[in-house]
């Protein structure tokens, strides 16, 4: 049967109020139920053991038996059941998980249906009329939600809410599928359930009263095995950095560790590939819809199917079906299966090596279904443009299956594919036509030979002469092209040696890169194009490489094959950012350009760089360090008495990266590692561990008498330079690695094709899927692996510039980077990919917007407090965001975070001085950008730049003010702290009000200098000059003007436009034991109905105008703001004067000076999880949280 495997459409709904099922039936309504509310059809019903009181000993039991024995582990508590009076049989209706959604139901039930039934006579007509409006109801919701029906519907969507309400997950985070299984917790086992979300592994248990619960990030997750003891014959081992956890009891292991797998593959891709958090191609919509295990299956098969035929990355299947493909060559009819994606049909026998067959839609012709007989049962024709057609059978759905590939079909893009002449990339034809010549020509080079040499190059030709008829007979029996039929015979003619003018044509064809070439003309010059003349720091760095590359060769000795590797490489930089260039890339690239055109090489760089090498030639060579561990595996295993001694002298990791990078161009003869690529474009990398394991093989006595690894390399290099070809018609090249050799005797000479004939004799048995398996085990491994080394080394550039420690540091940035991993999986205001990229500096490498901080600064800063957190971390942000772009790194939220926990008096009062200066409403205004550049100047917090800061204005200074009065709603010296603020701000008020005074445009003249002292008000008591002082400090940059009628006491409020505020002595406040809790503040403005509301500040503010109070108790005191009071704009007070102001109440330096334990606030911030606006603690719920 065909089966189909293309991403299916979620069937369920996540909406909790639409909980109508299809109606089931219930024999016993009363088992472990307890009914609520009841009418003559309809029973409303609660769970026992569910909610307040749990029912006693029977709630308890029901409890425990829902989830060990999955009774009832996937139903809501709550349900409605019908029932015709005269009926003993229940059906089940609607679950909910909550009263009140199922209430809702109850309700619509009582209001639409009770009267209607009635009119019925027969009771089975009640029936047939009430499952069928259930029905209805459920196809039009599902119609109109676009949701397919399934069998498992119910008990799916049920699973989900269950799921969102243990462990309070979001809409976003979707469930994928849910396992019964148990918990190893010490040495007891918690049986329970195992759910498989997008991002998190978490569990649940629930035993006679006692709860468990386990929630792990997946890409905290460092290592996932499948394992078998004596005691546990099937479990799954879950490690992260700070613990192990074991499952166990799976009724089906193997599905569920592959889902597993796959989710924890997931993870890693997101942590290594900033592209890896953009919505993936193969998965539906996450924020829409739920991928079912169905739509990874896809995934995986999808993967499998392009790995298998080398097809390009988008490529999806949509199904596979067994058949037989009747083979001309042999006469014989094969089992296998075929396979239909969107552009191709593909083949391979159920034996892998005997045939495999890739048949593009676009070079097919014609397709038709062919006539069955006892023979050939449903046979299906397929003919190509080369005049080839392949002949199908056994087919079960031939009618379908030709449907699907007629619609394919018609979806192919009807565009003229041809072979592409010498002509390539270059804008100028006759420039390209040179450059590939030239490289042919250097390629068939003669040199001054003597008589005996040109009889041993007559050979060489002769060999490669028969080796060209082999391949062309070999063409004539099995076809040539992308169709061609792919056996055996094929491998043994690529193990013997490519001929070298095939070579460009086969590795197209092996590699797949063919078909990409063929399905983007044009694409290469474009990019070459585009890339003309542009400069970045990868092409920089191809730059530095060109002369590098293979400079012993003399097609690489003039600037025509240095121009044309520039090209390929800036082409694939440009095509590539995130891998841009790579060491290796320009040696494995000029070898390609020696027997490939420009855009041949290019699209053969391509598929080794995204499909054959994955992740190698990235900035940190992910791939070669996975593979780098896969090798020591088989090495392990395949020489296990080399192993130890290799893994002492650590020479696996030295050898393995150039080894791997390279394809062993770099340390073996050239001519002998071509033949290696050759093996390589058609095995995989298969071949390349193969060889390795030989190369360590082949000198094992001599590697175990080594006593350092300078010896092992020494050994190592001697043998690899001594592999030759000589069937090879290249003159020959010195070689580089010859450089590693001493002065002994040469090593005898090896032969490649023998070395690789022993490779496939000795470890021909290693299997694709089994590496691929284990390049899963060492992703995470490597991957975690750095993001440990980015952790240590940001905490190791910082640690010197705060005074937190390592430990603190380290926990800090587990805490920065959760919050950054929890905001791209379930939503932000910002793009995941703006925030995290791994090629930047490791400080950059994960940074937060306002939203993310706003989280951290809840948990972690020590001024967040009660409703106006939110306001105050706004302000914080921008502050620290120095280069602002909305986004904040981890050191910007260190220097921030150090200030308010480890700073001085001084060093915390300029932080909130500065943060009120900015701007509220726009992040990137002029002057925000101006006071920041003036800032981060700053080295340290200096008393004399003190003075350069930017005065307050007044409504800054009201912000201010509710900052202060919010930050002590909870402080346990709440009253006394709003007393002294109360002083603070009344002082500043004068002080504002006499630096009016003091701010003239006029000039002052040396005469009013002379009689300053005259004019200037005189505080007469002790407190007076108290206040009066700060201000004396800044005069120097005030400009007085004429003030002889105007002396203090004249300056209370008038009834004028310019009124001022009231002053109120020290005296006045502290004599007033009613104003002890009261707070002072101007409301000379007409922004205080916005910025000063009553709620945002303590409700027993005083609002003192025009020498009237008005009491801001609640929305009450907005009646007394009036709209036509305006900003004083010459009003304004300085740093020094809030910083004085500020050291005359003991009460505020005490809170200022007081130390914070940021051990503390990190504790609780990782027993907190943050979900939406809803937080746990580690003491409500059993959660490990993985750091």
């Amino acid at each position: 049967a065909w089966i189909s495997w293309r991403t299916a459409t979620p069937y369920w709904t996540t909406d909790r109020r639409f909980m109508w099922v299809n109606p089931e039936e219930v024999l016993l309504a009363s088992a472990l139920w307890m009914t609520e509310r009841a009418n003559p059809y309809f029973i409303l019903q609660k769970r026992k053991g569910h909610g307040d009181g749990g029912g006693g000993l029977a709630g308890l039991l029901v409890g425990t038996l829902d989830v060990v024995l999955d009774s009832s582990a996937r139903v809501a508590p709550y349900r409605i059941l019908y029932q015709t009076p005269d009926s003993l049989v229940y059906w089940t209706i609607a679950h909910g998980s909550s009263r009140k959604e199922i209430t809702e139901n109850w309700e619509w039930l009582e209001q639409n249906l009770l009267q209607t039934l009635s009119i019925f006579e027969n009771e089975n007509d009640i029936t047939t009329f009430v499952k069928g409006k259930i029905q209805g109801i459920i196809a039009e919701y599902n119609k109109s939600h676009d949701i397919r029906e399934d069998d498992d519907t119910d008990k799916f969507k049920e699973a989900i809410a269950k799921f969102r309400k243990l462990f309070i997950m979001p809409e976003e985070e979707k469930l994928v599928n849910y396992y019964s299984c148990s918990y190893w917790k010490g040495k007891v086992p918690r049986q329970g359930w195992l759910y498989l979300s997008i991002n998190h592994l978490c569990f649940y248990s629930y035993l006679l009263g006692k709860e468990a619960k386990l929630v792990i990030r997946w890409a905290d997750i460092t290592q996932l095995e499948k394992n078998a003891t004596l005691l546990l014959p099937d479990m799954v081992c879950v490690s992260t950095r700070c613990s192990e956890h074991v499952f166990s009891v799976f009724l089906n292991i193997n599905e569920t560790f592959k889902l597993m797998e796959q989710l924890a593959n997931i993870a890693m891709r997101q942590l290594l590939d900033n592209k890896g958090f953009e919505q993936d191609r193969s998965l539906p919509k996450l924020k829409k819809k739920s991928p079912k295990k169905v739509d990874l299956d896809a995934r995986a098969k999808s993967e499998r199917y392009r790995a298998l035929f080398r097809l390009p990355k988008d490529e999806k299947l949509d199904g596979h079906t067994d058949c037989t493909l009747w083979t001309p060559f042999n006469k014989m009819h094969i089992l296998g299966q075929m396979f239909v994606s969107t552009n191709y049909i593909c083949f391979t026998s159920k034996e892998e090596t005997v045939c495999s067959l890739i048949i593009p839609l676009r070079e097919v012709t014609i397709v038709e279904k062919a006539d069955s007989c006892n023979v050939l049962p449903s046979p299906l024709s397929i003919s190509t443009k080369n005049k080839m057609t392949f002949l199908f059978a056994n087919l079960k759905d031939r009618d379908f299956l030709v449907q699907r590939i007629s619609d394919f079909l018609q979806q192919t893009t009807s565009k003229i594919y041809f072979e592409r002449e010498i002509t390539g990339s270059l804008s100028s034809s006759d420039d390209e036509v040179g450059t590939t010549m030239f490289i042919c020509l250097l390629r068939d080079r003669q040199f001054n030979l003597n008589e005996n040499a040109l009889f041993t190059l007559a050979c060489f030709q002769a060999k490669e002469f028969l080796k060209e008829q082999a391949w062309k007979n070999h063409f004539t029996e099995y076809g040539q092209g992308v169709c061609m039929y792919r056996t055996e015979k094929t491998k043994e003619l690529v193990l013997q040696g490519i001929p070298e003018n095939m070579r460009g044509e086969l590795w197209l064809l092996f590699s797949g890169a063919i078909n990409e070439m063929a399905t983007h003309p044009g694409y290469y010059e474009d990019l070459v194009e585009k890339s003309m003349g542009k400069y970045n720091l990868a092409t920089e760095e191809i730059e530095r490489d060109l002369h590098r590359s293979l400079p012993e060769h003399p097609a690489f000795q003039n600037e025509m094959g240095i121009a044309a590797l520039r090209r390929v490489l800036t082409a694939y930089a440009f095509r590539n950012p995130n891998i841009g260039y790579c060491q290796a890339m320009n040696i494995v690239t000029s070898v390609l350009l020696l027997y490939a055109k420009e855009e041949e090489a290019f699209w053969l760089l391509v598929a080794l760089c995204e499909r054959m090498l994955p992740d190698y030639y990235n900035t940190r060579v992910v791939g070669a360090l996975v593979d780098q561990g896969v090798f020591e595996e088989l090495a392990h295993v395949y020489v296990p008495q080399l192993y130890d001694c290799m893994q002492a002298l650590s020479v696996i990791s030295t050898i393995s990266l150039s080894w791997f990078l390279t394809l062993f161009l770099s340390v073996m003869p050239f001519e002998s590692a071509v033949v290696v690529v050759d093996c390589f474009f058609y095995e995989g990398i298969k071949v390349i561990f193969q060889l390795a394991l030989s190369v360590l093989d082949a000198n094992i006595h001599q590697l175990l008498s080594c006593k350092d690894d300078g010896e092992a390399m020494t050994i190592l290099g001697r043998y690899l330079d001594s592999v030759t070809n000589k069937d090879s018609t290249l003159p020959p090249i010195p070689h580089l690695h010859s450089l590693l050799t001493d002065n002994r005797d040469p090593h005898p000479e090896v032969d490649i094709f023998k070395l690789v004939r022993i490779s496939y004799e000795k470890f021909g048995s290693i299997r694709a899927d089994v590496i691929e398996q284990m390049r899963f085990k060492q992703r995470l491994r490597v991957i975690q692996a750095i993001e440990d080394t980015t952790k240590r080394n940001v905490v190791r550039t910082i640690v010197t510039e705060t005074p937190f420690s390592i430990d603190e540091l380290e926990e800090l940035y587990t805490l920065f980077k959760a919050e950054h991993l929890t905001s791209c999986y379930w939503g932000s205001t910002s793009n995941p990919m703006s925030r995290h990229d791994p090629s930047l500096p490791y400080l950059e490498q994960y940074r937060i917007d306002l939203e993310q901080f706003k989280v951290l600064f809840a948990l972690l800063f020590p001024w967040a407090c009660g409703t106006h957190t939110d306001d105050l971390a706004l302000r914080v942000f921008r502050l620290l965001d120095h280069n602002a772009d909305a986004l904040i790194n981890f050191r910007e939220f260190i220097s921030g975070l150090s200030v308010l926990c480890h700073g001085d008096l001084t060093e915390k009062l300029k932080f909130l001085y500065k943060i009120h200066i900015l701007p509220v409403k726009k992040m990137h205004t002029p002057d925000y950008r101006m006071y920041l550049r003036l800032w981060n100047q700053e080295t340290k917090a200096k008393l004399e730049n003190m003075k350069d800061l930017p005065k307050l204005n007044q409504s800054q200074f009201i912000e201010l003010c509710k900052t202060l009065y919010n930050m002590f709603s909870e402080d346990p010296n709440e009253q006394e702290l709003y007393h002294a603020t109360a002083t603070v701000t009344s002082l500043l008020l004068e002080m504002g009000e006499v630096g009016k005074l003091f701010c003239s445009p006029a000039h002052k003249t040396d005469e009013d200098e002379d009689d300053e002292d005259d004019r200037i008000p005189v505080c007469r008591s002790k407190q007076e000059r108290t206040r009066c002082k700060p201000c004396d400090v800044e005069t120097n940059s005030c400009v007085a003007g004429p003030l002889e009628d105007i002396k203090l006491e004249d300056s209370s409020p008038k009834d004028t436009a310019m009124s001022s505020a009231m002053l109120i002595s020290d005296d006045e406040t502290k004599d007033d034991t009613s104003m002890s809790s009261y707070s002072v503040l101007s409301t000379g403005s007409h922004e205080l109905d916005d910025k000063l509301q009553c709620e945002d500040i303590a409700e027993d503010t005083v609002l003192i105008r025009n020498g009237g109070p008005y009491a801001g108790a609640g929305h009450h005191g907005k009646a007394g703001l009036p709209h036509s009071a305006s900003i004083d704009k010459d009003w304004a007070i300085t740093f020094l004067q809030f910083l004085a102001s500020v050291l005359t109440e003991q009460a505020l330096v005490q809170y200022f000076e007081k130390p914070v334990e940021i051990s503390a606030r990190i504790t609780n911030a990782k027993n907190v999880r943050k979900v939406g606006h809803q937080h746990m603690s580690l003491s409500d719920y059993e959660i490990s949280l993985s750091d």
